[in-house]
C-alpha cells in the first residue's frame, strides 16, 4: 500500500494573504477542501480544478480551526475571536456564533447524533460542548479538567479526544462521565484516534510523534528524523492510506511520511517546489521562518489524495499522476 502512495503535486491553491493554519476535506468523497487562515478568511476550493469556490468572512481574528458536517451542509470554524462560528456552506452566512470562551479558540469538532453538538477548546483550558438545537447561548457542558491551552480535539462516537498544552491526552467519555489521562509529557499539537479506536497517534513540541495504545496509555511506536522538526509552532498530523501511515508537515517547509508500524521513514517532500534546496530537500543556507511552516495535512481516503497548508499561504495537493 506504502508503494502507491501519492507524491505527485497535482494541484495547488493559492489566494490567502496570511499563512494557512486549517485545513480539511468535505466529509465523504472530499469533493472539497476548506482552508482557514490568519488572513481571517476561509476559502472553499475545488481540489480537482484547484479553483475557488467560495469565501467565507466574519472572523476578525485569525481562524484556527475548521470541521465539517457529515452532511457537508454545515461547518464550524474557530479562532481568535474567542467565539464559535457555525456556517451554511451555500449561502456562505453563520448560522450560530456561540460565545462563552474566555480566550482565543484553538480547536472544534463536531459530535453527538447527527451532528447536533458542537465541541471546542480553547486558550482557557476549556472544552466547551454546544447543542445546535438549542436556542440556548448557553454550553451543554464545560470541561475544565484541563491546565494549559486546548490544542486539539478529535470526536469517536461518545468519546471526546484532547490534546493540552499541559502534555496530557484526556479522553472523555460522555456517556459515562470518565476521563481517562495519558501523560506523554511534552506540549501536544495534535492528536487523532486510529478508525479502530485502540490508538491515537499524537504529535507533540519535542520533534517526535507517537502512536499510543488507548487502553493501557503504552508507546505502541515513535516517529521521528533528524530532519523533522517542531518546537515552536502547533502542526496537525493525520494517519493516512488506511491507518498504514502517519503524515506531519515540519516547520522547515518539508513534508514527513512514515510507516505506522515499522516507524521507518518512507518519503520527504517539500510543500513548496520553488524553495531552494540543498539537494537533500532541505532548506538552503537559511533559517526556518513562520512562511516554511507546514502546519496541517488531511488526508482523504476515498480520493487516495491529501493536502499540506503552507505558511507561504498555499495549499498544496498530492495525488496520483
Amino acid at each position: 500500500m506504502t508503494t502507491q502512495f501519492p507524491t505527485t503535486q497535482v494541484g495547488r491553491l493559492t489566494g490567502h494573504n496570511g499563512q494557512v493554519l486549517a485545513l480539511t476535506y468535505s466529509a465523504g468523497s472530499g469533493q472539497y477542501i476548506l482552508t482557514g487562515s490568519t488572513d481571517r478568511n476561509i476559502r472553499l476550493f475545488s481540489p480537482s480544478s484547484s479553483k475557488l469556490i467560495q469565501t467565507y468572512s466574519a472572523h476578525g481574528y485569525e481562524v484556527l480551526d475548521i470541521a465539517v458536517s457529515e452532511g457537508n451542509d454545515r461547518f464550524v470554524s474557530v479562532g481568535g475571536d474567542k467565539t464559535v462560528f457555525l456556517w451554511d456552506v451555500a449561502t456562505a452566512q453563520t448560522l450560530k456564533r456561540y460565545s462563552g470562551h474566555a480566550g482565543r479558540v484553538n480547536a472544534c469538532a463536531w459530535g453527538g447524533e447527527g451532528d447536533t453538538v458542537i465541541i471546542s477548546g480553547s486558550y482557557d483550558s476549556t472544552v466547551k460542548l454546544w447543542d445546535t438545537k438549542s436556542r440556548s447561548e448557553r454550553p451543554l457542558m464545560t470541561l475544565s479538567e484541563a491546565k494549559d491551552s486546548i490544542s486539539s480535539i478529535h470526536v469517536t462516537g461518545p468519546e471526546i479526544l484532547v490534546g493540552c498544552v499541559d502534555g496530557r491526552v484526556r479522553s472523555y467519555d460522555i456517556r459515562m462521565g470518565q476521563v481517562d489521562v495519558d501523560v506523554i509529557g511534552h506540549s501536544v499539537t495534535s492528536v487523532m484516534a486510529a478508525k479502530a479506536n485502540d490508538s491515537y497517534l499524537v504529535s507533540t513540541l519535542d520533534s517526535t510523534l507517537r502512536l499510543m495504545d488507548k487502553r493501557d496509555g503504552k508507546l505502541l511506536q515513535a516517529f521521528r528524523d533528524n530532519e523533522f522538526e517542531n518546537k515552536n509552532y502547533r502542526l496537525r498530523s493525520t494517519l493516512a492510506a488506511a491507518d498504514s501511515l502517519v503524515i506531519s508537515g515540519s516547520e522547515d517547509g518539508n513534508i514527513f511520511v512514515w510507516d505506522l508500524l515499522s516507524g521507518s521513514l518512507k518519503h520527504k517532500l517539500r510543500h513548496s517546489q520553488q524553495a531552494i534546496t540543498d539537494g537533500r530537500g532541505g532548506l538552503q543556507g537559511s533559517t526556518s521562518t513562520k512562511k516554511d511552516v507546514v502546519s496541517a495535512v488531511a488526508w482523504n481516503q476515498l480520493r487516495k489524495e491529501w493536502a499540506t497548508a503552507g505558511g507561504d499561504g498555499s495549499v498544496t495537493v498530492w495525488g496520483s499522476s
